[in-house]
């Protein structure tokens, strides 16, 4: 019903942080390491651009998500705009869902993308070790 809520204030939230981050962010420091095939240039990746990766799956997720339930019928493009929220029962189970549907999903997201910046983190420091 509205599940795809909480992935959107999320990606709003992350997507807020990430801007001002970028800001406060200095120029990344190139480093010469050696992987094999002669010496490379490689700067390590930003924090800005992991909080990247987060809000670009939240959001899509969320719009994947909204479309989905504009296909079935449980959002409208007129108001009231989620159908559950016209109907006080209705309301209930659409809270509900956001509770329990949408808290999981958009923590589960959180999860495997703490996962893709710890992978990341260690392939960094394996080529650093190398050098």
């Amino acid at each position: 019903m509205a599940c795809f809520l909480v992935p959107a204030t999320e990606a709003i939230v992350t997507t807020t942080i990430k801007k001002v981050i970028e800001k406060k962010e200095k120029a990344p420091v190139s480093v010469e390491v050696d992987l094999g095939k002669g010496k490379e240039t490689v700067q390590p990746i930003p924090f800005s651009r992991k909080l990247k990766w987060l809000s670009n799956m939240l959001w899509g997720g969320s719009v994947l998500l909204a479309f989905e339930h504009l296909w079935h019928g449980e959002v409208t493009l007129y108001s009231p705009f989620l159908t559950a929220a016209s109907n006080p029962q209705d309301l209930h189970a659409m809270l509900h869902e956001m509770a329990t549907t949408g808290v999981s999903m958009a923590v589960l997201i959180t999860v495997v993308w703490g996962g893709m910046v710890v992978v990341s983190n260690v392939m960094a420091k394996k080529a650093l070790v190398k050098e």
